[in-house]
């Protein structure tokens, strides 16, 4: 047995100040900061790949180095699958790419070389990419270098306003997950999404304002935080769209919203919503999609009816099986275009969610392969935002 005055273990140290100087160091420092902690572990480089906001390319955060393709290279395999792949590398020794993750959400990989990869230098290598991952998630709020590390293109206004007040793409934990993607990325105009997770519940919210400009922008930031606000007071459903529908019929009275407030029962698998207006809900089982199974009456958007409807919401309710997937989307997504400008369609929309899912991928690459496949067909001339929010009931005793 070690004496009591032994000093610290040598590895608890290394991490001990890499934990000290990620909290300090500024966003630009950090590829310096893991390759000063990779030399101390023996390994030969660590590089730092980010994911560009359409999840096409991961983009090395050290200068001079090249983009990986998300589809085609053994890092954007890791990406796609989240699993650890060790390779050979050009020159001499080992590659391993490990996944980079802050919750659910994945924000790209590592890339580690070394001579050799055994089990200890593995377990520090995790290490370092989950003090990355929260580190990268922290700064990011405050740091344009990162934050234009993800971009290809220039944003346009409506869209970096909107995009200030999203959450992280995908969030969740044991029970369930929720994950989303839009687009056009840097020309969104009025579409934006919401989840949020409490102790007993999953919060998901999708909206689509009148208009792509800038007032359309504003009209779904006001439901956005008319949602938020009633939410965090302890406010139910109806509650929620109440909020919204006064604050539009006060402050944006030209406006209006539609969209739909759902809450999904953690333990029980219990899902209600409220549909103002909105394309209802695709509820996928076994792989397959149940048409019209979450159709229901449509009700007035939200910010009309307060002038013009005095019937009261209705909150609807489906009790979902164990890996039951919902889908939210907005109607940018079936009105948008082919190359020979027939539109896409519902039918062809349902059956790409099948070809997305049937692979039995994580919900997040399910998502991320069925939007490409929408742009794609529609050579990425959308005619409206397209969004696409995806919920998973996955309860571990099932």
């Amino acid at each position: 047995m070690p004496s009591e005055n032994a000093g610290p273990d040598p590895g608890e140290q290394l991490f001990e100040e890499f934990l000290a100087e990620t909290h300090t160091a500024a966003p630009t420092e950090l590829p310096e900061l893991v390759n000063r902690c990779a030399t101390a572990m023996g390994i030969d480089r660590i590089v730092v790949y980010l994911v560009d906001i359409q999840q096409r390319h991961l983009v090395p955060l050290t200068e001079g180095m090249p983009s990986l393709d998300v589809d085609s290279t053994p890092g954007g395999q890791t990406y796609r699958s989240l699993n650890l792949r060790i390779e050979e590398s050009e020159g001499r020794g080992l590659t391993a790419w490990l996944p980079l993750i802050d919750g659910a959400e994945r924000l790209g990989v590592l890339g580690v070389s070394a001579p050799a990869i055994d089990a200890v230098r593995l377990r520090r290598c995790r290490m370092v990419a989950a003090v990355l991952a929260m580190a990268i998630t922290s700064k990011r709020s405050y740091s344009d270098s990162l934050v234009r590390r993800s971009r290809t293109e220039r944003m346009e206004l409506p869209a970096e306003m909107l995009r200030a007040f999203l959450p992280p793409r995908t969030i969740g934990n044991a029970d369930a997950l929720s994950t989303a993607v839009l687009e056009p990325a840097y020309e969104v105009g009025g579409d934006a999404y919401d989840h949020s997770l409490t102790r007993t519940s999953l919060h998901v919210d999708i909206f689509d304002s009148m208009g792509h400009d800038l007032a359309a922008g504003l009209t779904t930031a006001v439901a956005l935080a008319g949602c938020r606000a009633a939410r965090r007071d302890g406010g139910d459903l109806l509650e929620l769209v109440d909020t919204v529908d006064q604050a539009l019929a006060r402050w944006l009275p030209d406006q209006y919203c539609t969209g739909i407030v759902t809450q999904l029962d953690l333990a029980g698998g219990l899902f209600r919503w409220c549909n103002c207006g909105h394309p209802s809900p695709l509820l996928i089982r076994g792989r397959c999609v149940l048409h019209g199974e979450l159709d229901r009456s449509p009700q007035p958007p939200m910010g009309l009816r307060v002038r013009f409807c005095e019937t009261l919401r209705t909150i609807h309710e489906a009790q979902l099986e164990p890996g039951d997937r919902v889908l939210l989307y907005t109607d940018g997504v079936v009105e948008s275009r082919l190359s020979d400008r027939t539109e896409f369609g519902l039918d062809r929309f349902t059956d790409s969610i099948i070809r997305a899912t049937a692979a039995g991928e994580l919900a997040p690459e399910a998502l991320r392969r069925l939007i490409h496949s929408i742009l794609d067909a529609s050579d990425n001339r959308l005619r409206d935002d397209a969004t696409l929010l995806l919920v998973e009931w996955r309860p571990p005793h099932a």
